[in-house]
């Protein structure tokens, strides 16, 4: 994608929203319509066509295939189908249907039993029916939001573990995807948080992918599977929001690549692509009094993994440790106290290193190295 301007896209909630105002139009016009112009939670109005538009006495079924842009959004190509049956009643009810999540468990903003329907496109969708609504004999509206093969796409995100079960979410605060931002695992991490502090966990487990969170899993098997919380490059939103939850004790578990960066302070640890600050690594090297040939060799490795095979042969391998307990100051220092412990695992699941955060432990300073 270098030196190409990256495509933005619409979200889940934006294309259902538009999907029930065309239905509902479709009811009150007794015709079939190509397109229909919707208004975004953000404001903006925006065009789309409908891949499916039906009418059959007093209901309509209308949708629009999800285009994410160029975003790697799981739900790139979803046909985001409105049904729509009209009413007297003064309300818009909104229900689930086929590749929508069912809400499981609490502490998602949304009530269990409810449709996995965020609050902002929920608002979206029913301004949209209201706005078709004004000056005709029609109140109210039900509409039931669908997605053919939702349940599959639905494998490939978090919400199983969330207790979203039977399908996909319907997301967005803007109604924009804006390329690679990857909002919607931002907020899946803050959901998951939430969650585990709504199930009583005053302890959870921050893991930088899947291969980390087996390997906490196996660590710490006496911890509740709801507190492992796979936040990926995403270490500072899940930080900030374990303080925000007012949750007690945060361990990080990762291997040296994603631990050194944030050793270097970086809390998005895509920042530069795959490059570690070995120059750091050397510093910490140092400080540790290790012998001055193995800091320049760590100066100039290749990569992090390369700086753990020198520390390996050359026997100096608690520099792990001292990583580890960098990260944790690191990451105190956002949160001003928290206590936070670190775990660095090979990539066999051993442990390497670690630093257990002690009752009452933080960091408010600058972090010298």
């Amino acid at each position: 994608m270098a030196g190409k301007e990256l495509r933005e896209g619409f979200t889940t909630g934006a294309c259902s929203a538009a999907a029930a105002k065309a239905a509902t139009r479709v009811l009150l016009l007794g015709q079939p319509i190509k397109e229909i112009e919707t208004t975004l939670p953000n404001k903006r109005k925006v065009t789309f066509e409908l891949k499916r538009c039906e009418i059959s006495e007093n209901i309509a079924i209308c949708s629009i295939v999800k285009d994410a842009g160029d975003d790697p959004d799981c739900t790139h190509g979803a046909e985001l189908t409105a049904e729509v049956r009209l009413n007297q009643e003064n309300r818009i009810i909104l229900k689930g249907g086929d590749g929508v999540a069912v809400v499981t468990k609490a502490g998602l903003g949304l009530e269990v039993g409810e449709p996995a329907i965020n609050p902002v496109p929920r608002k979206n969708i029913t301004e949209m029916i209201l706005e078709e609504l004004i000056g005709s004999a029609f109140s109210g509206a039900e509409v039931v939001i669908s997605v053919p093969g939702g349940q599959e796409m639905a494998k490939k995100t978090m919400n199983e573990r969330l207790g979203l079960i039977g399908g996909i979410s319907i997301l967005g605060t803007t109604g924009i995807v804006k390329p690679y931002s990857t909002a919607a695992y931002k907020a899946s991490v803050i959901q998951a948080i939430q969650v585990a502090k709504e199930y009583g966990q005053e302890k959870i487990i921050l893991t930088t992918g899947g291969k980390s969170e087996k390997f906490a899993m196996d660590l710490l098997p006496e911890i509740n599977e709801i507190a492992f919380i796979q936040v990926g490059d995403f270490i500072g939103t899940g930080i900030k929001t374990s303080i925000k939850e007012n949750i007690n004790h945060v361990i990080i578990v990762g291997m040296i690549g994603k631990l050194s960066k944030m050793a270097d302070g970086v809390m998005m640890t895509h920042r530069g692509g795959s490059s570690v600050n070995t120059k750091m690594l050397a510093r910490i090297a140092r400080s540790l009094e290790m012998p001055e040939p193995i800091c320049e060799q760590i100066e100039i490795a290749n990569t992090a993994r390369h700086v753990l095979d020198i520390c390996k042969e050359s026997g100096y391998f608690h520099i792990t440790s001292r990583i580890c307990e960098i990260v944790s100051e690191n990451c105190s220092k956002h949160g001003l106290g928290l206590r936070v412990s670190t775990y660095m695992v090979d990539f066999d699941g051993s442990l390497l290193g670690k630093f257990e955060a002690p009752e009452g432990w933080g960091i408010k300073g600058e972090t010298e190295i």
